[in-house]
C-alpha cells in the first residue's frame, strides 16, 4: 500500500508559489502515518508520533537503540513537540496577528527591529540563498503571487497588465531586507512571507530537540518536509520515494535511502490554471514576475537541514532544469530533476546526487 504525503498550504499564502510535491514515505514511515489515529502508540522497540501544525500534519517515527525496548514517555514526549512547534508558529507564521514576523512586517520602514535567533537564523538561511540563486529564491514575492491569482484572492479574469506588474515589483524584492546580526529592517513596505523555509525549519528544530532528548534513530516529517536520522525499525537507512509527476494517479519515480539527511521536494504540474489557451505556472519566477515556462516538472533537495533543502528546492523549481543544475553543480547541492520530455519525463540529477541515484 502506498500513501502520498500532501502537500498542505501552512501560512497565509506561498510567497515563494511552492507546490511541495508528495515525497512518498517507505513502507515503514507509511506504517507510521496509518497508525495516526493512535497518537503514541509504541511498539516494542519504536515509537510513532503525529499532530498538526502550520496549517498541516507531522509525522514522527523514534527508534531504539540495536532493537532493545524503546523507554520513553510518549505523552510527556509529545507534549514537548507540540510546544515547540506553536513556538515557531508564534514566531514564523503569517497567520497568527501576533506573531513576531507579522510585527516585523508592521514595523516602519528603515526601523531596526531586534528578532529572537530562530526568526534571524531563518532569515539568514534565506538571505543567502536569495544572493546565491540570484533572486529566484525570494521571501518578499507575495505581492506577484496574488497579481497571478495563486494567494488568497480570487483567480484574475485576465492576464496582469505590464504597468500591474511593474506596481507589485516595487512591492518586492529580497534585497529591501537588511539583516544585522540580531536586528533586521525592511528598506521597503515589502511583506516578508516565510511559506518556503519555515516547514522545513520546524523539522530541524525537532529533530534537534530530538537528539537532545537522546534518541539517535527518527524521521521527523511536517507537511512533506524530511528529516531522517539513523536507521529505519528495520534497521536500514530510511526510504523515502519520488513521486511520478502525473496529474492523476502519480505512482514512485524511485525511492530514495536517506539516512542523517533531509529531503525536499518542489514541482510545477498540479497547481496552475489555463486562460486564452495558455497555462500558466503557480510557480512564479521574482525575477521576470511572471510564472515559469520552462520544463521542470519537479526537484528534489538533499542536504544536512530540512530548512536548506525546502528552500534550494523552490529556487532551483524557480531556475529550471539548465540554470537550476548549473547552479546546483555549482553550489554542490544533491539534486534530482525529473524534466518534461514531450509525452514522458526523464531524469536529471547534479555531481552531488550520485550517492543517491537509483
Amino acid at each position: 500500500m502506498t500513501l502520498v504525503v500532501k502537500p498542505v498550504m501552512m501560512f497565509a499564502h506561498k510567497a515563494i508559489t511552492k507546490t511541495r510535491l508528495a515525497l512518498l514515505a517507505s513502507f515503514l514511515f507509511i506504517g507510521a502515518l496509518l497508525a495516526a489515529c493512535d497518537t503514541g502508540t509504541v511498539e516494542r522497540d519504536h515509537l510513532k508520533l503525529t499532530g498538526r501544525t502550520m496549517g498541516t500534519s507531522y509525522h514522527i517515527t523514534l527508534v531504539s537503540a540495536d532493537k532493545e525496548p524503546l523507554e520513553v514517555d510518549a505523552e510527556a514526549l509529545q507534549g514537548d513537540i507540540d510546544k515547540a512547534l506553536q513556538l515557531i508558529n508564534q514566531l514564523m507564521s503569517t497567520y497568527i496577528d501576533d506573531s513576531e514576523l507579522m510585527r516585523f512586517n508592521r514595523a516602519p520602514v528603515d526601523e531596526w527591529v531586534t528578532l529572537s535567533a530562530p526568526l534571524m537564523e531563518v532569515l539568514q538561511i534565506s538571505q543567502r540563498i536569495s544572493v546565491a540563486s540570484d533572486g529566484a529564491f525570494d521571501i518578499t514575492v507575495g505581492p506577484l503571487v496574488n497579481l497571478w491569482g495563486f494567494g488568497p484572492e480570487m483567480r484574475p479574469e485576465r492576464v496582469p497588465s505590464e504597468a500591474e506588474l511593474a506596481e507589485a515589483r516595487d512591492n518586492t524584492g529580497f534585497g529591501h531586507v537588511q539583516l544585522n546580526t540580531t536586528r533586521a529592517r525592511r528598506t521597503a513596505p515589502v511583506q516578508v512571507d516565510l511559506s518556503a523555509v519555515a516547514k522545513g525549519y520546524g523539522v530541524d528544530w525537532i529533530a534537534d530537540l530530538l537528539v537532545e532528548r537522546g534518541f539517535a534513530n527518527f524521521m521527523v516529517e511536517i507537511g512533506g518536509e524530511v528529516r531522517a536520522a539513523g536507521l529505519s525499525p528495520r534497521a536500514t537507512p530510511w526510504r523515502i520515494a519520488i513521486e511520478q509527476p502525473e496529474l492523476i494517479g502519480g505512482g514512485v519515480r524511485f525511492a530514495l535511502e536517506l539516512q542523517d539527511k533531509a529531503v525536499a521536494t518542489s514541482g510545477d504540474y498540479r497547481n496552475y490554471y489555463e486562460m486564452a489557451g495558455v497555462r500558466y505556472s503557480h510557480t512564479i519566477d521574482p525575477v521576470t514576475a511572471k510564472p515559469i515556462t520552462h520544463n521542470l516538472a519537479s526537484v528534489t533537495v538533499v542536504a544536512d537541514t530540512a530548512a536548506h533543502a525546502d528552500a534550494w528546492a523552490t529556487a532551483l523549481n524557480v531556475l529550471g532544469p539548465e540554470r537550476g543544475m548549473a547552479l546546483a553543480n555549482a553550489e554542490q547541492l544533491a539534486v534530482y530533476m525529473i524534466v518534461k520530455d514531450g509525452e514522458g519525463f526523464r531524469d536529471l540529477h547534479s555531481q552531488a546526487f550520485a550517492p543517491f541515484a537509483p
